[in-house]
């Protein structure tokens, strides 16, 4: 729906309901008020049906509509119904298709054969959702917490010879984030090519003052769907999730951690903070670089030819395989990430762990554990006891007593925030990167993941979840089942809130 005629519908929202409630007015023009009224809801909803939206979600949104129209079409607008699959994101979707098309293949190995069908059959799927080959002739290391993520990055950077693309949710003018600005300002200053992306919304804490300084010294800044002004500005709810860094097309990164303080434990709230990212090398780095261009080229209008930053150093073939998947509104398939997340779950044989500091799980996602856990594959839940909002701690906890009934192991991490994104599989596969389990991360969010099959990663991934479960309490089913009303009400009232969160 265009903006100019979100505002119409608006307009006469509010003129013909104070003209069918006011008394000043005759008795034919409250009720031509009225019918016009009625007209134009109608008309908003029968425009929400030919979206052809999940049954339920089509219900909410009819039923908010019918009993608290005003205030109802006004979250309608700002929850971007309208704009999924509407014209913000049609440009980039095409230029999405239109590579998907045209890309290359990575080179062949006989380590194919070594996978289980289960694998194989996801492989297949992150293939046709993304055209993104799995690759056997690159490298996975994983990176725990801040110290040994930012210390890596700050290395690979310090060593960048030719170009430096980066793109965040979060970046801050704090301590690690101007350690991090300078030296791209001196790396950009001393010829290296350096660009930035990051997302209007999770960078409020990124001054003026450190985008000017990275400008001067050469550095090519956007942002990420700007927060401009105006009652109908709908980009609020579509933000960029992802955490990518690629260096001269030798190194890349992905994963949880974003630039800012915190994400090394230095705040007092939070306190130590548990998170997960991946060093990569090789050819898989060539799908980093892919999402790199087409978020720029959107961000920026310009286009970035992908010929130049396509040399990847050769990696010998290795044992186990990496491959990548972006997700978010500009994708072929709404969903994606959730239809992995389901197909990743419902191929387990023996073990599912999971940790994720936002548990807000569609009915699918659900239904996969039940199901994956009555037949007898151990699954565990890891999830933070502290958390950085009210609505997501609660609207997580909500989901415990589901789960517990299930018969699923649900461990509260305490050492501190657990921010990590994990799902192994019968510690032989899993997936890591910037998508939660909640419907924002799967439906609205632009994320981007990195799925390992059989590699020796794995094993770190495994040993890490493992001594996270020392630091975390399990949760008793019958002790959780006592726990007061205030507790069950914060719950039920967080999540009310689960489709925008």
């Amino acid at each position: 729906m265009k903006r100019n005629r979100q505002f119409v519908l608006f307009i006469v929202l509010i003129v013909t309901c104070y003209i069918s409630l006011a008394s000043a007015f005759s008795n034919v023009i409250n009720i031509t008020s009225f019918l016009v009224y009625l007209i134009t809801i109608f008309s908003i909803i029968y425009m929400l049906l030919l979206e052809n939206r999940s049954p339920y979600r089509t219900l909410l949104w009819i039923y908010v509509l019918l009993f608290v129209p005003i205030i109802g079409y006004i979250f309608f607008i700002y929850s971007g119904q309208l704009e999924v699959k509407g014209h913000l994101f049609r440009s980039k979707r095409e230029e999405t298709n239109k590579l998907m098309k045209n890309k290359y293949s990575f080179n062949p190995s006989t380590q194919w054969n070594n996978i289980t069908e289960a694998q194989k059959n996801l492989s297949r799927l992150i293939d046709k959702f993304s055209n993104n080959q799995i690759s056997f002739h690159s490298i996975s290391k994983v990176l725990k917490n801040g110290d040994e993520t930012f210390s890596t990055i700050k290395k690979e950077i310090e060593q960048a010879d030719y170009y430096i693309h980066l793109e965040y949710f979060t970046i801050k003018s704090d301590q690690i984030g101007k350690e991090i600005i300078d030296l791209l300002c001196s790396k950009a200053e001393h010829g290296v090519e350096v660009r930035l992306i990051f997302d209007a919304f999770g960078s409020t804490k990124l001054s003026n003052t450190s985008i000017r300084e990275m400008e001067k010294a050469g550095i090519e800044v956007y942002t990420f769907l700007p927060i401009k002004k105006g009652f109908f500005n709908q980009k609020l709810n579509f933000r960029n999730h992802r955490k990518i860094i690629i260096i001269d097309g030798e190194v890349g990164f992905v994963g949880g951690l974003n630039i800012g303080d915190e994400y090394l434990g230095l705040d007092p709230k939070l306190g130590f903070w548990r998170d997960t990212h991946l060093m990569l090398k090789g050819e898989v780095i060539k799908t980093l670089q892919d999402t790199f261009i087409l978020d720029w080229n959107f961000v920026s209008g310009k286009t970035l030819q992908n010929s130049k930053y396509m040399n990847t150093s050769p990696v010998e073939e290795i044992q186990g395989g990496v491959q990548i998947l972006p997700s978010g509104p500009d994708s072929p398939v709404d969903g994606i990430m959730s239809d992995l997340y389901y197909e990743l779950i419902t191929s387990a044989k023996t073990s599912i762990l999971i940790a994720t500091p936002y548990f807000v799980p569609n009915k699918a996602i659900r239904t996969a554990l039940a199901m994956a856990s009555a037949k007898g594959v151990d699954v565990k839940l890891l999830t933070p006891e502290i958390n950085d909002s009210f609505l997501t701690k609660y609207a997580t906890r909500s989901y415990f007593t589901e789960m517990l009934d299930y018969g699923i192991d649900v461990y509260s991490y305490k050492k501190g925030f657990l921010h990590e994104k994990l799902i192994v599989i019968d510690e032989q596969f899993a997936t890591v990167g910037t998508a939660n389990i909640d419907l924002r991360s799967l439906h609205l969010n632009f994320e981007i993941n990195a799925f390992l099959f059989e590699t020796d990663s794995i094993k770190d991934l495994v040993a890490h979840y493992k001594e996270d479960l020392q630091d975390s309490s399990r949760i008793n089913i019958s002790a959780y089942q006592e726990r007061g009303l205030v507790v069950r009400t914060k719950e039920s009232f967080a999540r009310l809130f689960s489709t925008i969160l």
